[in-house]
């Protein structure tokens, strides 16, 4: 992949080369211009990806320059770097479209690091209009993350796909994306351009999950008043995927093992057998070890569906991959709102990265859209983090007093009622919702703490 294009611009000479030194660390391609119209005629002419602009030029003002950036090239990221800093110019150039701005004298880790995060939001953006309304074209590039855990996911699945009649097991928690690696199965392997059928066996009674992937013929039973075609004949030449297989009852079990050993099935209330041509994709968040041991899942299915198998690693075991994930949500709700929320605050990274994510990836997709629909101000800060978060960080030393005073606007008295309620909502998860313990705790009158979980709303868990 070609490395990404900066161009500096800049009349101070100095400045310039202290700009390439600092990015050429990084392996950028690194274009020099200290005049307005040469900047200009360089976006014409070259593939920039990101442009550090001086507000102050010897032929044309920064902000114009900005404006005629933008109209020569309209996805084009543009960080202001000056030494005539003010709120005013900083307004304007982020109304016409700046990413950031930062005032010189800047240090060095300081505009790497916002050049990284623009970049990063730029290639977000991408992806996030390649997939939209694409859902069917879902592939390795739709697995996010750069762990190491999550590196061996996609080389299992680039793998697994070149054998599209064996079945794989995909095991892992709750909402780790274990229907994601299902269908990026399916769509990179032979049988593509056939139905990928999904079926969730938790979601459905028995009775009916059985006459669902079977079908039934007229008259099987009171209601069948006319025939039905099952998941699996839907499926037929493409992927049938069972989600949650853990909760399967064990005659349904039987049937399907005989399903994947024979390669034929049967409607409910016919006589005779059907042949099926389907690749079984089965998912779990149960131990099937334990399961098998109790008498809950046939060990004999359990060895055919595990010819091939994947293990989606929980969020909070592939820590690096948080930040990526959030990123990547907040544009993709950015985009569906309407909205233009920059990202997340140091502070709130930070409280990001410490949280278990019990609810792994669907939870931090939940709570990015729950934010990014509530969201008024420019950056999410701690406070604006769900409070299970924010009560998560009481016992662990993160150091959110930068994120607290990270605004213009910020007040002694809303700091004080951000710590309050963090403080109120852990003593109160502590105490079990017993409001005379958590009182005791605090050490403050009872009235006066229903007073305060009232106005906090704060509940039984601490949210």
């Amino acid at each position: 992949m070609m490395s990404k294009s900066i161009l500096i611009v800049d009349d101070e000479e100095f400045i310039r080369l202290n700009l390439k030194r600092i990015f050429s660390e990084d392996h950028y391609r690194i274009f020099l211009e200290s005049r307005g119209r040469d900047a200009l005629q360089t976006v014409r002419n070259e593939e920039i990806d990101l442009a550090l602009l001086d507000l102050n030029l010897p032929d044309m003002s920064g902000l114009d320059i900005l404006r005629e950036m933008k109209k020569i090239k309209p996805d084009l990221l543009i960080i202001i770097v000056t030494g005539y800093a003010s709120v005013e110019s900083a307004v304007e150039a982020l109304k016409l479209g700046a990413y950031d701005y930062i005032k010189k004298p800047f240090k060095a880790d300081a505009i790497r690091l916002i050049a990284r995060l623009a970049l990063e939001t730029q290639d977000l953006k991408s992806k996030v209009r390649q997939l939209k309304g694409k859902e069917a074209e879902i592939g390795l590039d739709s697995i996010l993350g750069s762990s190491e855990q999550i590196r061996k996911v996609k080389h299992q699945i680039a793998e697994f796909s070149k054998y599209d009649s064996e079945t794989v097991l995909i095991t892992g928690e709750s909402g780790s994306g274990k229907e994601l690696v299902a269908r990026a199965l399916h769509n990179l392997s032979p049988r593509r351009n056939e139905e990928f059928i999904e079926i969730n066996c938790a979601s459905i009674p028995d009775t009916l999950l059985e006459s669902e992937l079977f079908g039934y013929e007229k008259g099987a039973f009171t209601d069948a008043k006319s025939r039905k075609i099952g998941l699996l004949e839907k499926a037929q030449n493409g992927t049938l995927f069972l989600d949650e297989i853990g909760e399967m009852s064990l005659a349904l079990q039987a049937k399907l093992l005989r399903v994947i050993e024979n390669k034929k099935f049967r409607r409910l209330g016919s006589t005779s057998d059907k042949e099926v041509n389907v690749r079984i994709i089965a998912a779990t968040n149960k131990d099937f070890k334990e399961a098998i041991s109790r008498k809950e899942f046939r060990e004999d299915l359990y060895y055919r569906l595990n010819v091939l198998r994947i293990d989606v690693p929980p969020l909070r075991e592939r820590g690096e991959d948080i930040l990526i994930f959030a990123r990547y949500f907040l544009e993709l709700f950015n985009n569906k709102f309407n909205k233009s929320v920059k990202g997340f605050t140091p502070g709130a990274e930070e409280l990001l990265l410490k949280y278990g994510w019990p609810g792994n990836v669907r939870e931090l997709k939940n709570m990015v859209e729950r934010i990014c629909i509530l969201q008024k101000d420019p950056e999410i800060k701690v406070h604006h983090l769900p409070a299970e978060i924010i009560n998560s960080a009481t016992n662990q030393k993160i150091n959110i007093c930068d994120d607290l005073f990270d605004t213009n606007q910020v007040s002694l008295e809303e700091i004080l009622q951000q710590t309050e309620r963090m403080l109120i909502a852990r003593a109160y998860e502590l105490s079990g919702g017993n409001v005379s313990k958590t009182a005791r705790i605090l050490k403050i009158p009872r009235e006066t703490l229903r007073y305060k979980l009232e106005k906090y709303a704060i509940t039984n868990g601490g949210n």
